[in-house]
């Protein structure tokens, strides 16, 4: 078997950016999901080893009245799910959102 291309390789690695549509569910109320619309991205940072992702959630009046930033959350997309940490909203009224480990895209 010949040796996988540059192609090859990159074809196989996970993503590092999402936008579309996805869930956010408090860790308190698993059972109520909120469908939002997200953009995000992330990175390997070598200095502690970590894929770290962040990104924001497209204003959406729902998640607003239920969380405040600082509320760790789970977000869900197509691809999987992970742990987040809201935190400040933007002036257009975007959250944003950052996790480390396994990103949910």
């Amino acid at each position: 078997m010949p040796d996988p291309t540059t192609e090859d390789v990159l074809a196989a690695a996970p993503a590092e950016e999402y936008a579309g549509a996805a869930s956010v569910s408090l860790a308190a109320d698993d059972a109520q999901d909120i469908p939002v619309e997200v953009d995000l991205r992330g990175r390997f940072e070598p200095l502690d080893g970590k894929f770290h992702w962040y990104g924001r959630i497209t204003a959406n009046q729902a998640l607003t009245e239920r969380v405040r930033p600082g509320a760790t959350v789970t977000v869900t997309t197509p691809d999987g799910s992970a742990e987040a940490r809201l935190s400040d909203v933007d002036p257009w009224g975007r959250f944003r959102v950052s996790g480390t480990g396994r990103p949910p895209f």
